[in-house]
């Protein structure tokens, strides 16, 4: 049995079939003609082809010096129930742990803490996180209403915590299949005409300061949820940055971070691309060839506000960026006002439908 080749219009993705008068391959449905050769070198491509960069092998933490040597008064704690390990100097009292609120940590001498390259000193105090979380609160009108007064913040802790950065250039050719739709009426029969568009964006695009954090006790979302941070800030890292705060061991490597970043930055890339393409109906992606190329990575501690507090006995964790006080973090939700809310709206349309009926 012989194998059957159904070519796809690149247009309108209908079946195509030679045309003998034409020597060409034409679409029945959109009318588009096609080379044949041109025809198979488009089928040849692969869809969505996503090449990572060719980070180097050995793993950038090895090349990278530790504090051991001019730690000074720099002691490690360790939290029994999470297993984090964070770091302060001697007078610093961790009382608590900043990740799962367990009030027991033990301090052990420091080993093995990796040297950062930079660090963005905190701009905001404590003061500042606490009215921040105030501020968090007003307007939220399913909050409940003890919950700003019967919940107790169990402990507000500065921490550094750690990030990877990662710059990189990324090459990309994008294909997305376009639509322009016209719609009109002529007398009783009501038309719509639909054009198809075969659309190509290509060219270069760089990045700078791709942050991953290193953290696994550190949740991924809550991070980026209080993005950006303003790299013009950061300087060279010194021990003195961490007198008073805690700072985090990173527990992935730069390489373990890695696919997170080129995820990150080919989904920035289409994006980038993708918002050039204007006046269509509709466009969507066909085809993404994305390279990105080698570039650098660096190890940088991030200002972070870490609050806990309690309600009814369930533990909230709110975080805020130390540099500009972007403030993140869940809130519970009062089932009852929302019901009482759902009822308000449902009266308001009834009353709204009766009156109209009355009227009409």
């Amino acid at each position: 049995m012989s194998d059957i080749l159904e070519y796809k219009c690149p247009c309108c993705g209908g079946a195509i079939t030679f045309d003998s008068r034409l020597q060409k391959m034409k679409c029945p449905y959109c009318d588009t003609e096609f080379e044949l050769d041109t025809l198979k070198e488009f089928e040849e491509e692969t869809i969505d082809e996503d090449r990572g960069p060719s980070w180097e092998e050995e793993n950038v933490e090895q090349s990278r010096e530790t504090l051991e040597d001019d730690a000074g008064n720099l002691v490690s704690y360790i939290c029994e129930a999470c297993g984090g390990e964070i770091v302060a100097d001697q007078n610093m009292a961790a009382s608590r742990c900043p990740y799962c609120d367990n009030p027991v940590i033990v301090m052990k001498k420091l080993s093995g803490m990796l040297r950062p390259d930079l660090v963005i000193p905190f701009k905001l105090d404590k003061k500042q996180a606490q009215e921040h979380l105030k501020s968090h609160l007003k307007g939220k009108v399913l909050l409940p209403s003890l919950f700003k007064t019967e919940n107790r913040i169990q402990e507000v802790k500065g921490v550094y915590v750690p990030f990877w950065l990662y710059d990189c250039d990324a090459q990309a050719e994008i294909r997305c299949r376009a639509t322009r739709i016209h719609c009109w009426r002529s007398g009783d029969y009501q038309y719509t005409e639909t054009q198809h568009y075969l659309v190509s964006r290509g060219g270069d695009i760089g990045f700078e300061n791709v942050p991953v954090d290193g953290s696994v006790k550190m949740d991924d979302a809550l991070m980026q949820s209080i993005e950006p941070f303003y790299y013009k800030d950061a300087v060279s890292f010194e021990t003195a940055y961490l007198s008073g705060y805690l700072a985090d061991k990173y527990d992935q490597t730069s390489a373990e971070c890695a696919p997170h970043a080129n995820d990150r930055m080919r989904k920035s890339t289409v994006d980038a691309f993708m918002s050039t393409i204007l006046g269509y109906s509709s466009c969507i992606p066909e085809h993404t060839d994305i390279r990105l190329q080698q570039g650098r990575i660096r190890y940088a501690l991030l200002p972070v506000w870490i609050l806990h507090t309690t309600y009814k006995g369930e533990l909230y964790t709110f975080a805020m960026n130390g540099q500009t006080g972007k403030f993140v973090g869940d809130l519970p939700a009062d089932s009852g006002k929302a019901a009482r809310i759902a009822g308000l709206v449902f009266a308001g349309v009834f009353s709204l439908v009766m009156l109209l009926t009355a009227l009409f």
